[in-house]
């Protein structure tokens, strides 16, 4: 590709992306902040703080389920939370976490962490009405997700909404961002340094080979994705784990001064209440891309367990947000805290963020040890995200056309690859709010009934 082309792609590419930044900050600023961080509170306070009051209870499930379930559908409930924390725990939780450090500062995590405890109790319901209200697809399959429970649930007058909530389904679960990062993590950390221009055909090109290792994968449904998730998660978790506590342990002394500017961050008046409340959204949508509770795509995962309990099943969704919003982007935040240098980059910077960060710390090799995290975390998701969009798609098109949806999948991880990570951000952003959207309205109408069953679940005092 000559340069007066790769030019004017550029442009095209930038001028779209302004477009799409322009509707997204609207969409997503406090319509969005009011509709999944109120709507958390929400179901918080509802529920009686079930996210605090029953996370013992949930752990419990979570081995209880792992014995044995007599439902309807492809997967154990185990399986299920794993393939959900695969999608949840990935790019979002390096690349958004220091996109919300650039943009709000340290208080932004704080924010992040109030997501994860009002998400927890937002996907105890979601995961509890994927359970309650199951359709058949066109193949007469069983299947869930938000269209199910919508129609199911609410009647089929309700039925525009669930379609309103597949259409932008197969936008919001393209993997934008993972396949974007992953490209610019190869290329700040593997090519560059080599002396290898970053052009459109470079990205084009590492696109392709991602994509060949996404397809081995994902063409082998959901059985295989589970079960590479099973295997995935866990690892990927405690490998971070041991990487970031071995920089707090190197830079111990600094690290009570991380958590100070959080929290003074969080309620810092020095911007005016203005300050304060742009710093809580920036927050909530960083988290809500993390944790994507009230999104939707929690219930996709959870309507496949086999699980026939759909309180057991709630207490186990709700398990995901403490491990992605809370633990894994704390483990981000605090390497990028201590290292500093995450403002006054000009434009947005994500994952470039991260990499610097971890190399300033780890002089030599640690932006080598998060790229192989970066690797881990990018693929589980692209391996999940590719199910949710496929369930759409059945919903939509049939489930003799949805096989179709993985090969379309495919060809955008490689269009993600050349694209901007501020078009991406936005796309991302906006297709979330509008999935969110109609989910939030079902979950909403219909938790009296699964409080109903709470009651009589806990009066029982079952596990």
């Amino acid at each position: 590709m000559n340069y007066k082309t790769q030019l004017a792609v550029e442009n095209f590419f930038d001028s779209i992306g302004r477009a799409l930044t322009s509707v997204s900050d609207v969409v997503c600023g406090y319509p969005f902040f009011i509709l999944l961080i109120g709507g958390g509170l929400f179901f918080f306070v509802y529920s009686g703080g079930i996210s605090l009051r029953r996370y013992g209870h949930a752990i419990r499930a979570l081995r209880y389920t792992q014995g044995g379930n007599n439902g309807e559908g492809q997967i154990s409930s185990f399986q299920a939370l794993m393939s959900e924390i695969s999608s949840t725990v990935g790019m979002g939780n390096i690349a958004g976490v220091a996109i919300a450090l650039s943009m709000g500062g340290p208080g932004a995590i704080f924010w992040m962490w109030v997501s994860a405890i009002v998400g927890m109790s937002t996907k105890f319901f979601e995961g509890a009405l994927s359970i309650m209200y199951k359709g058949r697809d066109s193949a007469g399959e069983v299947q869930g997700g938000p269209m199910y429970i919508i129609i199911n649930g609410l009647g089929a007058k309700w039925k525009p909404m669930a379609y309103f909530f597949a259409i932008f389904g197969l936008l919001g679960t393209l993997c934008f961002m993972q396949a974007n990062q992953l490209v610019e993590a190869v290329t700040t950390v593997v090519t560059t340094p080599m002396g290898i221009e970053n052009t459109l055909g470079l990205r084009f090109v590492l696109g392709a080979v991602i994509c060949a290792i996404v397809a081995s994968v994902i063409l082998g449904g959901i059985t295989r994705i589970s079960q590479i998730a099973t295997k995935i998660v866990p690892t990927m978790v405690g490998l971070y784990f041991l990487l970031v506590f071995a920089i707090i342990i190197i830079y111990a002394d600094k690290v009570p001064g991380v958590f100070a500017s959080i929290f003074h961050g969080a309620f810092n008046l020095d911007a005016g209440i203005g300050g304060l409340i742009g710093t809580a959204i920036i927050g909530a949508r960083r988290a809500a891309y993390v944790n994507e509770a009230g999104v939707g795509t929690a219930s996709l995962m959870h309507g496949a367990s086999r699980n026939d309990n759909p309180i057991r099943e709630g207490l186990v969704t709700m398990i995901g947000p403490s491990i992605d919003s809370g633990l894994v982007c704390t483990l981000t935040a605090i390497p990028i805290l201590i290292a500093g240098g995450y403002t006054g980059l000009g434009e947005i910077k994500g994952l470039y963020i991260a990499l610097n960060s971890f190399n300033a710390l780890l002089p030599g090799y640690g932006q080598y040890l998060l790229m192989v995290i970066v690797l881990f975390f990018a693929f589980s998701t692209m391996f999940s995200y590719s199910y949710y969009g496929l369930k759409c798609t059945n919903f939509l098109f049939g489930a003799n056309r949805a096989k179709y949806y993985n090969y379309f999948y495919l060809v955008m991880i490689i269009v993600a690859a050349m694209i901007p990570l501020g078009s991406v951000v936005a796309v991302m952003d906006l297709s979330f709010a509008l999935m969110a959207l109609p989910n939030m309205i079902a979950v909403m109408l219909l938790a009296p009934r699964v409080k109903r069953l709470a009651r009589e679940y806990f009066g029982k005092k079952q596990v």
